[in-house]
């Protein structure tokens, strides 16, 4: 997958807030990228720049080789998939899917070819006749995402796709997503400020805060090598230590004594910091073990005992909040790997003994005070756009496609 898609220096602002600030980046032909980021990060303005709502105050946006910075939409051959699904309410599924081509003024056989080719790819065959108020919101948004594909983008926005929908669905429609990708083949934009969403979906994560990217990298590498304490907070649950550089060892690792705390941590000195150098060191929850029995443990292992404070038991894992001194909390994550009956129970206020490979820390620039009143606001389910009015947009014919 070459460069296909390309954003250059990009700048949006609205008043004295700089919603988009100078972003520079590139999407793969065919691939799934998403925009991930807290509310007012700027994802869904960059999205609505690419599709033509919005227009840039200096950048460019390149498509395939075409400057389309000042393109009008319906120029662009980029559809856009709404968080509410923009679906005509007095039109059938079968009619919302046709109505671009209808309005291109297609020839009818050539309509009905692809609406009955897009109702088979997202299967809603049996539902053609009915109306949106008669199907259910993962249905709705299959038929939304229909109508834009049908008119065969260069390029498909997709913008909260999911927001509007329960946990299960959610979930469910994330695979079809994938599996509809998998079938058309065009690339996708991902909008959305869930975590769960981007790593299932996405072929690669931008990372956005206030208007810049923080990060773009694989699921997988944002996770488990993210490149700042915002990313490594806003991906999944990590913990966060403090320190300074005590002792660096010839093998490449140092030791970490603790701010506030009577202990030292080996860690993997991947920034090749020295003596007195302070450390943001940031661990996930899944890297911890948990036991009520001292642990074996090799040379590169760190072992703090624990006092138990909270326990989550979550079906496939259970969560523990343990204190280590006064009020330092870790999370960990156990997975049940085994059935657990068979296993000795780690009760409230046991004491217990938690371990780590010191190559399973990263260590990171510690994040800034408005980020962490990002961070600790709730997710919003809404856009950060207004509602758009499609009525104006409706064709000249009936649903039945009559004159």
């Amino acid at each position: 997958m070459g460069e296909f898609l390309r954003f250059e220096n990009i700048t949006k602002t609205y008043g004295s807030t700089v919603a988009v600030d100078n972003v520079s980046f590139t999407i793969r032909r065919g691939e799934i990228f998403s925009l991930l980021g807290p509310s007012g990060c700027g994802k869904t303005t960059l999205l609505r720049m690419l599709a033509g709502f919005e227009s840039p105050d200096s950048g460019k946006i390149i498509l395939d080789g075409e400057d389309i910075t000042d393109l009008s939409p319906n120029l662009r051959k980029v559809n856009t998939v709404f968080q509410n699904y923009a679906l005509f309410p007095h039109m059938t599924v079968w009619d919302n899917i046709a109505y671009g081509l209808r309005v291109a003024k297609k020839p009818k056989d050539e309509i009905e070819r692809e609406v009955e080719r897009m109702l088979s790819l997202i299967q809603m065959e049996s539902h053609a006749s009915k109306k949106p108020a008669e199907i259910s919101g993962g249905q709705k948004q299959r038929t939304a995402i229909a109508r834009a594909l049908i008119m065969r983008p260069r390029v498909l926005l997709l913008d909260e796709p999911l927001a509007a929908l329960d946990l299960k669905l959610r979930q469910r429609m994330s695979l079809e997503l994938s599996l509809i990708h998998d079938e058309v083949g065009i690339t996708f934009m991902y909008v959305t400020h869930d975590q769960g969403e981007a790593m299932s979906l996405s072929d690669r994560i931008a990372v956005m805060n206030n208007g810049i990217i923080e990060q773009i990298g694989s699921p997988a590498e944002v996770y488990e090598a993210p490149k700042s304490s915002f990313v490594a907070a806003f991906i999944g649950d990590t913990n966060f230590f403090d320190g300074r550089i005590c002792e660096v060892m010839d093998s490449e690792y140092c030791w970490i004594k603790v701010t506030d705390l009577p202990i030292k941590l080996l860690c993997f000195n991947d920034k090749k910091l020295k003596i007195g150098d302070s450390v943001h060191l940031s661990i996930r929850p899944e890297k911890f073990q948990i036991s009520l029995d001292p642990p074996t443990i090799g040379p590169k292992h760190n072992v703090l005992e624990a006092s138990v404070e909270d326990i989550i038991y979550q079906g496939d894992r259970t969560r523990y909040w343990v204190e280590i001194g006064e009020d330092w909390r870790i999370s960990i994550s156990r997975q049940h790997t085994r059935f657990m009956l068979d296993e000795k129970t780690i009760n409230w206020k046991d004491k217990v003994y938690v371990s780590w490979l010191s190559d399973d820390g990263f260590m990171l620039e510690r994040y800034s005070e408005q980020d962490e009143e990002l961070l600790e606001a709730p997710p919003q389910n809404v856009g950060e756009v207004e509602e758009i009015d499609f009525s104006e947009f409706e064709p000249e014919t009936d649903p039945e496609g009559n004159s």
